[in-house]
């Protein structure tokens, strides 16, 4: 491990120790640590350098708006290799939430994320990208794959 120094005037640090402790952080490096992977994170998935993702994609639909449903349905089985698995939830009278948990190319993600964004009723879609190793990404798609449907 490498150790960096820095320097914080009182009043940012303990700003920072408010917040730290808000968020159950047993101490500042442990935080620092974990908002340095956020960023790194971030800037890789901005300039397209993380090839490989999971993701979830939660979105607002009006189940009246003319087969929608069904439409949306087809899209997820258009992406089987994408969409690890689903969760439907009934809002109200007319609203469903549903949540897509994906894995696989980051381009292929945003893409279909895109496409179900775009469907007449859809509404408040937010998708959630998680940069991944391509082996880690791989080998568990192959072996998910690789079992007999039942």
């Amino acid at each position: 491990m490498e150790r960096i120094t820095i320097s914080l005037d009182e009043s940012l640090a303990r700003a920072f120790d408010v917040l730290i402790r808000s968020r159950g952080y047993a101490n500042r490096s442990e935080a620092v640590r974990d908002m340095l992977r956020r960023e790194l994170e971030s800037d890789r998935l901005a300039r397209e350098d993380a090839p490989h993702c999971v993701a979830s994609l939660s979105y607002v639909y009006n189940h009246h708006e003319r087969r929608l449903a069904e439409r949306l349905t087809d899209l997820q089985h258009h992406a089987h290799d994408l969409v690890v698995s689903s969760m439907h939830v009934h809002l109200d009278h007319d609203h469903c939430l549903e949540t897509l948990f994906l894995r696989g190319h980051t381009v292929e993600v945003r893409a279909l994320a895109e496409q179900i964004s775009a469907e007449r009723g859809v509404r408040h879609a937010a998708l959630n990208l998680v940069p991944v190793e391509t082996e880690a990404v791989l080998q568990h798609a192959h072996h998910v794959h690789s079992r007999p449907h039942t």
